[in-house]
């Protein structure tokens, strides 16, 4: 399909292709981009997004909006999601043999899974080499940019991390004991309330490499790491859990005075901290929401965070963050732009 300068195909592997329609940019578009969704969602949620990279950049780059992972097939787990898109990948990859570079951007519950299929993706340096010469990969490819949107890294189990149960803890605790009735394996994840075979929740797993299962390894080898989160108005996943901080540690926020990118209200890079585990006076949701927190925070993050409060779509925070629907969720288009002009190459 061609529309103006960029063409779609759907290849064998599944999902869609998006890239330039002139000959010479394919040849020389070598940095693939894959684009996931979150719960009950489609490849078609990053339509917009997609478009909008090979208009900007034509030449480099080629998007695959995945599809392994739609509709009903997101309740199966984060686990199974993941690999499922680590063959999608290799698949695309296979196809594509000019590909060099590789990122991901994945919306909501799909940055736990690309965060999944990145660790089975992953191949250390080669032994024997010199360092210059020796590179970690992902399914042979250089990592580069990790983006996740609107993400709940810290899982939606504490407080006011799912924003529509008001914070109240009698709600909260409720969604707990009903939440697999109907998000099935994925809401246990979520949750973290999943004991597979006795082994601890896999969000807490993912804090480390976990047999051949490199997922802090995989995430540490991108050259960069980027959480874009909703500060309000998100009514599926909270502030806090989507851009990996403490409460201590939300930032104060203003309007924005950027005209460029008007909904983008505060920018961080926190450098990757190695430190030790804050105490939480023996809560166990809280400690475990703690080592998520200080796991991730082993690695560099870019934290932006978006405001649509001033916005007539501001009670679709969740889906206007990544223009889900470019008739309904417009006033999201400024943070696909930042997302584009901050890329790296």
């Amino acid at each position: 399909m061609q529309n103006g300068a960029v063409c779609s195909s759907e290849p064998l592997a599944g999902g869609v292709n998006v890239f330039s329609c002139t000959q010479s940019d394919v040849f020389t578009a070598d940095h693939l981009v894959v684009m996931v969704n979150g719960i009950l969602g489609s490849s078609t949620d990053w339509k917009f997004a997609a478009e909008q990279f090979v208009k900007t950049i034509p030449d480099k780059v080629f998007v695959h909006r995945s599809e392994k992972n739609a509709a009903s097939q997101t309740l199966d787990g984060v686990d199974v999601m993941g690999e499922r898109l680590s063959q999608e990948v290799l698949e695309v990859i296979k196809q594509k043999p000019n590909l060099r570079k590789i990122s991901f951007v994945a919306h909501s519950v799909g940055g736990l899974v690309a965060r999944y299929a990145i660790g089975k993706l992953y191949r250390p340096p080669e032994e024997g080499l010199l360092v210059e010469e020796s590179t970690a990969t992902i399914g042979g490819l250089v990592p580069m940019n990790f983006i996740t949107v609107a993400t709940p890294h810290l899982g939606s189990r504490g407080n006011r991390q799912v924003p529509f149960l008001f914070g109240v803890s009698a709600f909260e605790k409720a969604a707990v004991l009903v939440i697999h009735w109907i998000f099935r394996r994925t809401g246990r994840h979520l949750f973290l309330t999943d004991n597979d075979e006795g082994k601890p929740p896999l969000l807490k797993r993912m804090l480390q490499d976990d047999g051949d299962c490199y997922f802090m390894s995989a995430l540490r080898s991108f050259h960069r790491r980027v959480a874009y989160s909703n500060v309000g108005c998100d009514h599926i996943v909270g502030w806090r859990t989507s851009s990996i901080r403490r409460n201590i540690e939300l930032p104060k926020w203003g309007d924005s005075v950027n005209e460029k990118y008007p909904h983008i209200v505060y920018e961080e890079r926190c450098k990757a901290y190695d430190g030790e585990q804050v105490s939480t006076d023996g809560d166990t949701n809280n400690d475990l929401e703690e080592e998520l927190v200080t796991g991730l925070s082993r690695v560099s993050w870019e934290k932006v965070d978006v405001s649509f409060h001033n916005s007539r779509q501001r009670f679709a925070a969740h889906s206007v963050i990544q223009v889900k629907d470019d008739y309904m969720h417009t006033d999201g288009v400024d943070v696909i732009q930042h997302m584009i002009d901050h890329f790296s190459i």
